[in-house]
């Protein structure tokens, strides 16, 4: 019997996951003027604190929508990157393994919710508030805005197990990025254009030091050699949190420049480069596309988030309007 194609291995592991993870619903009853009536300055005040952040901290902007997407992919966006540990019963999901050390941004978002809370006392949830930052972090950074539908509302629990299964690695597969992305309702045109937000922000050593150090034939030599000099094969003293920027051509700018990299064999993470393969990926033509057509990217990049920010926790689950992001009421 033929081996099967990749393409087919693919489709098998996105089934599977399917069947074996919780799929988050579509969210219902969300709306742009979903707080016209009762909060009409919600979208102007989490913007201020938000604009002030990332002026003062540009990566700041890559952080929160690093938190965003975190957030969604596990039990839809319901805030529950948000919640600290409550012993003896909540145990959060910063502490996962793919957030652990890295996920940051919690203090914006508290400032925001602080700022609208006293404008609007009950009625905004985090999850919203998130929403909004994570808008409102692309836009400051030069990429693209887009409409918000509001009206989430905040789970009462989180789960670590929930966050360790189902957010991506930067070790992943093009196949396991296609079944993760395919098991919440994204497409695989959805997924490229949503790594793209890989175009701003900061990775640290212990997640590509295996690339640049032999692990991965396909990356550039130069390029490897100059991560190397603060990311070497051996671990010292503080180089796995070594930082080096996702796009090295403009870092703080959200463009397309993350897919001229990956033309270049010059994506920092593993999962990065296996969304270009020089004719051997599937996603190859889109690379290509972007990399030569920012506002393309642009386009697919805002209708993918408003796609993933849909995402709803499952049915049953206990939500609320959490006065306070990091507790339950």
């Amino acid at each position: 019997m033929a081996p099967m194609p990749a393409s087919g291995r693919a489709f098998l592991l996105a089934l599977a996951l399917l069947l074996v993870v919780p799929s988050c619903g579509v969210a219902e009853g969300l709306s742009t003027g979903y707080y016209a009536k009762t909060c009409p300055g919600v979208e102007s005040a989490v913007r201020s604190v938000v604009a002030r952040a990332v002026t003062a901290e540009p990566r700041m902007g890559a952080s929160l929508l690093r938190l965003f997407f975190h957030d969604c992919f596990v039990n839809g966006c319901d805030g529950s990157v948000l919640l600290d540990d409550a012993p003896p019963g909540l145990v959060g999901e910063k502490g996962a393994g793919p957030n652990a050390g890295s996920v940051r941004g919690f203090e914006v978002v508290d400032a925001a919710k602080a700022r609208v809370e006293a404008a609007c006392n009950a009625t905004v949830s985090c999850a919203d508030v998130l929403a909004l930052a994570a808008r409102d972090a692309v836009a400051l950074l030069g990429g693209p805005a887009w409409e918000v539908r509001l009206g989430r509302k905040d789970s009462r629990a989180a789960s670590q197990a929930a966050a360790n299964a189902n957010l991506p690695g930067p070790g992943s597969s093009l196949s396991s990025l296609l079944a993760a992305f395919a098991a919440k309702g994204l497409s695989a045109r959805d997924m490229t254009a949503l790594s793209g937000a890989h175009t701003v922000g900061r990775a640290r050593c212990a997640t590509f030091r295996g690339r640049v150090n032999g692990g991965d034939a396909n990356v550039n030599a130069t390029f490897a050699a100059q991560l190397r000099q603060s990311c070497p094969a051996a671990t010292t003293a503080g180089s796995d949190a070594a930082l080096a920027p996702l796009d090295a051509e403009t870092p703080d700018a959200f463009d397309n420049g993350y897919f001229r990299e990956l033309t270049q064999q010059r994506g920092l993470l593993h999962s990065d480069q296996e969304l270009f393969g020089g004719g051997k990926s599937s996603q190859d033509a889109l690379v290509r596309k972007y990399a030569g057509n920012a506002a393309e990217f642009a386009r697919d990049f805002a209708k993918a988030m408003v796609k993933m920010g849909n995402l709803a926790p499952a049915a049953g689950t206990a939500v609320e309007v959490r006065l306070n992001c990091r507790e339950p009421n």
